[in-house]
C-alpha cells in the first residue's frame, strides 16, 4: 500500500481519497514546523504540502519519496533546489485559480476606479444632499493605464479584462519571450521604472523569488505617479514592510491600496496600516482594502488545486511523468 502525507491545512481529505481510492493511505499531519513532522514522513511515497516547510532537514530522512507536489502556484516554502539534490521530484499546481485571482484583481481596481466602497461608507451618514460626490477625482476607466508586474497566468487574464474595459494596459516581465505583447496586444516595457511611469494602476502577478522578495519598498513607491492604485494579489513578501504603504498612501503616491497578501498573515495591531485600515475614523480608511489571502477561492477552485495535485501524485505512483515540475 502506497502512502501519502499531507504536511498541512488539510484536515479532512476527502477530496484526495476521492483521487487515491481505499488502497493508497492518507496521513494529515496538521503541521507547517519541519520540527514537527516526525517520524511518518519519512517512509512517505508521496507529498502534499500546503504552507509546510520542506527542506534537506525533511528531504535527508525521506527513504521512498517519488513526488512533493505543493497545492497552489507559489513554492517559496519549498527548498526544490534540494529537492533536485535528494533526486525527488519537486512540482507546484500553477493551473487552478486562474479566474479567481485574475477577478479579484478586477474587482479591487474596478472599485478604486468607480470608488464603489468609498461611496457606500459616505452614503451610510448622508442626511442632506443624498447625491454626494466623492472627496476624490475620478476618472474615467478607459482614461487609466494599467502596469501589470509578471505576465504569467494571472498577469494575462487580467490584461484580457481589462483590456476589454478600454484600459491601455502594458507590462514588465523579463522572463517572457520577445513578442508575448503582439500576441496578446499589450504594450512590454523593458524596465520597471518604465512600467512605473507609464501606468496609474499597478498589479502584482509575479511569484516570490530571490529577485523580487521585498521589492515594493521606498524606491518602488517614489517611482510611481502620484495617485497611483496598487493592487497584489500575489505574494505578501514582495513588500518590503506595511510602513512603505502606509507612508505611500501618507503623501500621495498611492491613492487606494488592494492587498489580498500581507508581509506577515495575519498582520501585527502595531501596523499603522493596520491601525487605518480598521478605524473607520482615520482619513485612510475608505483608501484601503485588505482580504485575508482568498483571491485564489472558489468552490469550485478549492476542489481543482486539490484533486490536480493529487492526480498528479497519484500519476507518478503509475509511473507516469509528473506535470509542472520545477527544474
Amino acid at each position: 500500500m502506497f502512502k501519502i502525507v499531507i504536511t498541512d491545512y488539510v484536515t479532512n481529505p476527502e477530496i484526495e481519497k476521492s483521487i487515491f481510492g481505499e488502497d493508497i493511505q492518507i496521513v494529515c499531519l496538521n503541521q507547517e514546523e519541519e520540527s514537527n513532522y516526525g517520524k511518518e514522513i519519512e517512509d512517505a511515497d508521496g507529498i502534499l504540502v500546503w504552507h509546510g516547510k520542506m527542506t534537506s532537514y525533511t528531504l535527508k530522512k525521506l527513504t521512498k519519496c517519488k513526488i512533493i507536489v505543493k497545492y497552489g502556484t507559489g513554492y517559496d516554502n519549498i527548498d526544490y533546489k534540494a529537492c533536485i539534490e535528494y533526486g525527488i521530484p519537486f512540482c507546484n499546481t500553477p493551473d487552478y485559480g486562474v479566474e479567481e485571482v485574475a477577478d479579484t484583481a478586477c474587482a479591487l481596481i474596478m472599485n478604486f476606479i468607480r470608488q464603489i466602497s468609498l461611496y457606500n461608507n459616505n452614503a451610510k451618514f448622508i442626511n442632506n444632499g443624498w447625491q454626494l460626490h466623492s472627496e476624490m477625482p475620478i476618472k474615467r476607466t478607459s482614461d487609466h493605464k494599467l502596469g501589470i508586474i509578471g505576465i504569467g497566468r494571472m498577469g494575462t487574464a487580467v490584461s484580457i479584462r481589462m483590456k476589454a474595459l478600454g484600459i491601455d494596459v502594458g507590462f514588465y516581465d523579463p522572463y517572457v519571450v520577445s513578442g508575448y505583447e503582439k500576441a496578446i496586444g499589450i504594450k512590454r516595457f523593458n524596465n520597471l521604472k518604465e512600467l512605473l511611469e507609464f501606468s496609474s494602476i499597478v498589479t502584482i502577478h509575479t511569484p516570490l523569488t530571490e529577485y523580487t522578495k521585498e521589492m515594493i519598498d521606498n524606491d518602488f513607491i517614489n517611482h510611481l505617479n502620484d495617485g497611483t492604485i496598487l493592487v497584489n494579489t500575489a505574494r505578501g513578501k514582495l513588500i518590503k514592510n506595511l510602513d512603505v504603504i502606509y507612508e505611500g498612501l501618507i503623501n500621495g503616491k498611492l491613492s487606494f491600496v488592494g492587498l489580498d497578501v500581507l508581509p506577515d498573515e495575519p498582520p501585527s495591531e502595531d501596523e499603522n496600516l493596520i491601525k487605518a485600515w480598521r478605524d473607520s475614523s482615520h482619513n485612510l480608511y475608505n483608501r484601503i482594502i485588505i482580504n485575508p489571502h482568498s483571491a485564489y477561492y472558489s468552490e469550485k477552485a478549492w476542489f481543482e488545486m486539490r484533486s490536480k495535485s493529487a492526480t498528479n501524485v497519484l500519476n507518478v505512483l503509475k509511473g507516469l511523468k509528473p506535470l509542472n515540475q520545477i527544474l
